[in-house]
């Protein structure tokens, strides 16, 4: 990852067990992504986490150190509670991918090539169909689509090479696109990629977004509980309670920690192998 995305990470003001999160608005959000992806060298990666992103990062030691190399933006109603609990305020904005995506490619002027990666074939083409729909001037390829090999995926690499993307958008799902972007994609193939987990099936129209005047309420996860109970059930009525248990019980100890101990905790957080024995 270039510096400028090193500073982003660094200067980030928001930490969720120790993994900086960018506090950005909307605006400042899409005009600081759009810098990025116009500096000539280098490499961004751009994630949005959520609450089961975040559980699953605390049992993946090698999700989280990925995590924290990347730019990670913050999505849904969790992370604002964590926020909340943990900083005494909510994110400005809830940056998740199936919004900021197709605002981003919009505040985006000048023309880029972008590859798209992931889904099954009928999804990825038609997601790529709906973004030229919506942002004609940019250039839009699908590179493969999620099903191929991942222990050699020279082929699909090979074919990026060829492409000479400016962007890649990688929607395979967390934590496998965070992998599998972090072991196989270098600056000369993208120097910036977005992983988007679930948005080609939004954007091609597969799975139905809730109604607007749901997501405005932030129940957008309800919706979409009550659309796949058998698949999202666990995620959503045993993970949410889960992750705020831990966010709880983190946020407690720490505080412990600094009374206990201030002068060790007057300008760093916990360690991250100190709160893996904690959680």
């Amino acid at each position: 990852m270039n510096l400028i995305a090193n500073f982003a990470v660094l200067a980030s003001r928001r930490t969720i067990f120790d993994l900086p999160v960018c506090d950005l608005g909307w605006d400042d959000a899409l005009v600081f992504i759009n810098e990025l992806a116009s500096i000539p060298v280098g490499q961004t990666v751009v994630c949005f986490v959520n609450a089961h992103n975040m559980l699953t990062a605390l049992r993946d030691d090698e999700y989280y150190r990925i995590m924290s190399h990347n730019l990670v933006l913050p999505d849904g109603i969790g992370l604002n509670i964590a926020s909340q609990i943990a900083h005494g305020a909510p994110f400005p904005a809830n940056l998740n991918g199936t919004d900021f995506v197709p605002a981003f490619l919009t505040f985006m002027e000048a023309p880029r090539r972008i590859g798209l990666i992931g889904g099954t074939r009928s999804v990825v083409e038609a997601a790529a169909e709906n973004f030229r729909r919506h942002t004609p001037w940019h250039e839009f390829t699908v590179i493969s689509d999620g099903y191929f090999d991942k222990v050699d995926s020279s082929a699909v690499t090979e074919d990026l090479e060829r492409q000479k993307v400016d962007i890649l958008i990688v929607g395979m799902g967390t934590p496998l696109q965070e992998k599998w972007v972090h072991d196989n994609i270098r600056a000369d193939h993208a120097r910036l990629v977005l992983t988007v987990g679930a948005l080609f099936d939004f954007v091609s129209g597969a799975v139905p977004r809730a109604p607007k005047t749901v997501r405005m309420m932030r129940l957008e996860w309800a919706y979409r509980l009550l659309q796949e109970p058998t698949r999202l059930w666990r995620r959503y009525i045993i993970g949410i309670p889960v992750f705020l248990f831990h966010v709880l019980r983190y946020r407690f100890r720490r505080r412990e920690r600094i009374l206990s101990h201030p002068e060790e905790h007057a300008t760093t957080l916990q360690p991250r192998s100190e709160h893996k024995k904690a959680s």
